[in-house]
Parts: C-alpha cells; sequence; structure tokens
C-alpha cells in the first residue's frame, strides 16, 4: 500500500492522531504535498458520497474532517509557494435565521483543504454582514450560503440578491444545506449548488477559476 493510499484510508477512517505522522512519512518517502493533498480531498470526497447514500453519520464525518485537517496543518508549509495554494479568498456563513454549522463548518474545512483562504462569519449571518464581508476582504472569489431549515430559505434568496445587487464584481455565489437544490439555486440566482461538503469543494474550485 502506498504511502498516500496510507494516508486516504486513515483520513477515511477518522484517525485524526495518526493521519499527521503518515503524512509526514508520505512526503518523507518523495511524495508531493499537492498529491498528498489530493488524495485526502478523494478521502472526503468518499466521506461525503457514503454521508449522502446514509453509510456514514455526522460523527464519522465530522471525525474524518477533523484527521484531513491535521492533515493539513502537516502539508501546510509544503504548500505554500506551491501556485495550486491559493484560489483566492472564500466568505463563508449560515444564512440570517439559521444556526446550524456543521455542514457549514466541514464546507468551510474542505474549501480550506483545496486552497482557499476561508473567512467564516459564522451562524445567523445576515445578507448584509455577507456583502460587509466581500468589501472588507481582498480577493474574494466564491461567497458560500448555507442552510438547513426549510424556513430561512427567503433568507437565501434575499443573500443572494442583495451580494447580486451590491455593486460588488469579480465573486461567485455558492448554496447548499439540506433543502437546497440546483432548480432552487437557479431560481434565486445563485451562481452554483453542492450536494455535500465534497461537492461544494470541486464546485467553488471550478467557479473560482471560471
Amino acid at each position: 500500500m502506498s504511502k498516500i493510499a496510507e494516508v486516504k484510508a486513515m483520513v477515511e477512517a477518522g484517525k485524526a492522531k495518526l493521519v499527521p505522522g503518515l503524512v509526514q512519512e508520505a512526503l518523507d518517502a518523495g511524495n508531493a504535498a499537492g498529491d498528498i493533498l489530493a488524495g485526502m480531498i478523494d478521502s472526503m470526497g468518499v466521506v461525503g458520497d457514503k454521508f449522502s447514500a446514509g453509510e456514514l453519520f455526522v460523527p464519522e464525518m465530522l471525525m474524518a474532517a477533523k484527521a484531513m485537517s491535521k492533515g493539513v496543518d502537516v502539508l501546510k508549509p509544503h504548500l505554500t509557494g506551491e501556485s495550486a495554494t491559493s484560489l483566492g479568498t472564500c466568505v463563508i456563513g449560515t444564512v440570517a435565521g439559521d444556526l446550524h454549522d456543521i455542514g457549514k463548518n466541514l464546507v468551510a474545512m474542505m474549501l480550506e483543504s483545496v486552497g482557499f483562504n476561508v473567512v467564516d462569519l459564522g451562524v445567523d449571518v445576515s445578507a448584509e454582514k455577507f456583502v460587509d464581508a466581500v468589501r472588507e476582504n481582498d480577493n474574494v472569489k466564491i461567497v458560500a450560503c448555507s442552510g438547513l431549515l426549510t424556513t430561512t430559505m427567503p433568507a437565501m434568496k434575499e443573500t443572494v440578491q442583495s451580494l447580486k445587487n451590491s455593486g460588488l464584481t469579480g465573486f461567485k455565489v455558492i448554496v447548499g444545506g439540506a433543502p437546497v437544490s440546483q432548480a432552487m439555486a437557479d431560481e434565486i440566482g445563485a451562481d452554483g449548488f453542492a450536494p455535500d461538503a465534497g461537492g461544494a469543494a470541486v464546485k467553488a474550485k471550478e467557479l473560482a477559476h471560471a
């Protein structure tokens, strides 16, 4: 089993204590930091798929995300200077009236791990706060709005429209959360939608390069 395969297996299993050592071993064995990172992102994709299919639950997903973030900490010094590092800034938050943060935290972790500089606004974030964050941070490429309650969907719509009407440019808006669908994202004018954290990272990268 290659070192990267071992890292992937341990991330998937949520072994946060073992991952940093294995990542270091993979680096020592001559693997590129970017390749190790790509392997861990693949693992989180698998975890995300299993979560979506109901084979894994939130605790396992959080353990995998924690394991990945520990691995990313080891990789960070090796990633700086690689062109793949910064994809720009991503502002993320849970929309007004919604206090759920597990999904948002997973997405933030995934986005950070693929190379975004993440500005996490927390939960119950007003449309104005999202707009202010775009104004106040450099190189914002993505604004990610999360919502888990059907009742907060109007707030999500308001947030997307406020961002689009803010006169600020250069960024794309992605939305996600249990009640959100591609059709809804289209209807409220969002640029993208992702069903899970792994998907959000892929979609955000696509849009940042678009």
